[in-house]
């Protein structure tokens, strides 16, 4: 005798089958970080151990040791706390905070006076990393150093951009440059921030003058990607690092934060070309 299959819908003996639909978890537009908690850890590049990554209120990233720490173990200019997916440079008035991973890491020269549980968790971390390096496991990164100042096709590896009447340093060229946003597949949106057929900046020899509190070189000129010249919500949406289609999705969570770091020219001075680059970047077509 054959047996008789189960309609669609139904359990074998015919009782009806609930069916949950998944839900669509979406951010709030309310929220002041659309980052998910899957796309906050990372990989210290220097001894290889886990950091959190988080954004400060003025947008730069800061790495954080992923364990609380008892804030009578941290003194009181190490200690950060969380609110809303923000990294605030204070205590919050509980017991535990959170503590930068400069502090604890082996590569690093300490920040701050360490107490004798901090010494215990930076000695954990180099003994760790150290044997990642003698298992072939972790290279650690190797210093910047200034590149020679030539013109590069394409732009510089890590290039100046100016938007939003800020200037800005990139962590990679404009051309590799990646959306962030998740898709409905909840995978990082493979698509370009630099769009095929969408207006672009322009390279420009600015001076090196100060923005908004950013320290200045004299009587300097640099090479920026300037993106001042479109519309408000284009350059909202190469800060946030966006392709067009997510652009329109505010709804859409972020699985990586922005590559994008206030540019300080003393600090970012290996960074500094004087020189414009061959072309300006724009994907090419396949045809």
């Amino acid at each position: 005798m054959c047996p008789t299959p189960a309609p669609d819908g139904r359990h074998w003996d015919g009782s009806p089958r609930a069916l949950r639909r998944p839900r669509t978890l979406r951010v709030t537009t309310t929220s002041p970080s659309r980052l998910l908690r899957a796309g906050q850890t990372g990989r210290c590049r220097h001894c290889g151990s886990r950091i959190d990554l988080y954004p400060r209120p003025d947008q730069r990233p800061i790495a954080l040791h992923p364990a609380e720490l008892t804030v009578t173990d941290v003194p009181k200019s190490c200690r950060w706390h969380l609110s809303g997916g923000i990294a605030y440079p204070h205590g919050d008035n509980s017991a535990w905070c959170r503590i930068p991973h400069a502090v604890l890491c082996p590569h690093r020269t300490p920040t701050c006076q360490a107490g004798t549980r901090l010494e215990a968790i930076r000695r954990q971390l180099a003994v760790r990393a150290r044997r990642l390096i003698d298992t072939g496991a972790l290279t650690p990164a190797p210093p910047v150093t200034p590149q020679p100042d030539a013109p590069q096709p394409g732009g510089p590896d890590r290039p100046v951009v100016q938007l939003l009447l800020c200037r800005y340093l990139a962590q990679q060229r404009l051309e590799e440059l990646r959306c962030v946003a998740q898709t409905r597949h909840r995978h990082r949106c493979p698509h370009p921030v630099l769009a095929p057929a969408g207006p672009t900046g322009m390279w420009k020899l600015l001076p090196t003058t100060a923005r908004h509190g950013q320290l200045a070189l004299p009587d300097a000129l640099m090479a920026v990607y300037d993106l001042g010249h479109l519309a408000y919500g284009e350059q909202l949406r190469w800060r946030t690092q966006r392709c067009p289609a997510h652009a329109t999705a505010p709804g859409a969570a972020d699985l990586a934060l922005a590559c994008w770091e206030p540019f300080d020219p003393l600090l970012h001075a290996a960074h500094i070309h004087t020189r414009l680059p061959h072309s300006s970047p724009r994907p090419h077509r396949r045809g």
